[in-house]
């Protein structure tokens, strides 16, 4: 008998004849092995149910509210209804006048002036601080000194704008801790709080007493990522504690604190509103105006709806760009921003 008429395995047989057709492809099926849209909606079905409910409350309190910008183009008057959107439909249009009044507007430019000096402040004095009572308190051996330590850190963040205030003007008012501590001893009293020279720094300082804490709970996280192995493989190497912080920290927190660098300049112009609008009058508006007190000040107290909704509206698109250009640095940094290239 010929080779080629020796017969084949059943098994053989059934392996040929099931292979599939790699030229045309499975039926029913793509070939690059994706599934539909219609398969992935269907197996992933309980997830979006889930989201769903968050998804609805983004749209309604962040992206239908933006259709309000249409505020800005007109003259706004919100009596003409007790409906607001037939206001808006009713309200006269006045094209790109209100921004005309904004940028020949010496408060508008003093309020932007005052926003950048305190962004560009609390970046350099209050980001970095997170970062250090991270590594500090990672750095802390014993849990319940840890556990302590946060605690303590983490309880500002909890107190009302107003109680911070509050303390502040018990420590650094005309009548407040120090200026009767320097009375005492001969000298005259000082009032921080009603000093504009100084108001800055006290915002600022405020800033870290209250939130420094919270703030570290991210960089916690990362660091609680970070294998041990890698520590202990550094020590064995002969690197010394600051050299094992120096090239294993700090690379674990470089990708978190790109990110969140990223959205800190990004929240540039918005540097507390509540807590400016509490002291705007003790130091006046030559040093306390931000951009969102002035907003507040000509659309709630002045009533020029129009006019604060551009100068809103401005800010925001500042702020679009300034997280675009942010991302972008943080992209050749090599890091992911806040979404990937």
């Amino acid at each position: 008998m010929s080779h080629s008429t020796v017969p084949r395995s059943r098994t053989e047989a059934d392996t040929t004849e099931k292979s599939p057709d790699t030229s045309g492809g499975t039926p029913g099926k793509p070939v690059s092995g994706k599934l539909s849209l219609r398969l992935r909606l269907r197996r992933d079905r309980v997830l979006l149910l889930m989201t769903l409910p968050a998804v609805v409350l983004v749209l309604l309190f962040n992206y239908v509210p933006i259709l309000g910008n249409v505020v800005a183009f007109q003259d706004y008057d919100p009596y003409i209804s007790d409906n607001g959107v037939v206001s808006m439909l009713h309200s006269p249009w006045v094209g790109l006048e209100n921004f005309d009044r904004i940028f020949a507007d010496s408060a508008f430019w003093q309020a932007v002036r005052n926003t950048l000096v305190l962004f560009f402040l609390q970046l350099l004095l209050f980001f970095p601080i997170p970062i250090l009572l991270a590594l500090l308190i990672n750095s802390v051996l014993r849990p319940r000194v840890r556990a302590f330590a946060q605690a303590v850190l983490y309880l500002p963040h909890f107190f009302s704008w107003v109680l911070v205030i509050a303390v502040f003007q018990q420590l650094l008012g005309g009548a407040g801790l120090l200026s009767q501590l320097l009375r005492d001893h001969g000298y005259d009293g000082i009032n921080i709080m009603t000093d504009p020279s100084t108001f800055k720094f006290l915002v600022t300082a405020q800033a870290v007493w209250k939130d420094a804490g919270w703030g570290i709970i991210v960089f916690l996280a990362a660091l609680a990522s970070v294998s041990p192995d890698l520590y202990e493989a550094a020590a064995m190497d002969g690197a010394s504690r600051w050299r094992r912080m120096w090239h294993v920290t700090l690379p674990a927190l470089r990708p978190v604190i790109a990110l969140l660098l990223v959205l800190r300049v990004g929240d540039a112009l918005t540097v507390g509103f509540e807590q400016i609008l509490l002291q705007r009058d003790a130091v006046g508006p030559g040093a306390a105006e931000v951009l969102d007190t002035f907003v507040w000040w000509n659309g709630v107290r002045n009533q020029d709806f129009g006019y604060a909704a551009a100068a809103g509206l401005v800010k925001g698109v500042i702020s679009i760009g300034l997280v675009l250009a942010a991302n972008k640095v943080a992209h050749l940094m090599g890091e992911q921003g806040v979404y990937k290239k």
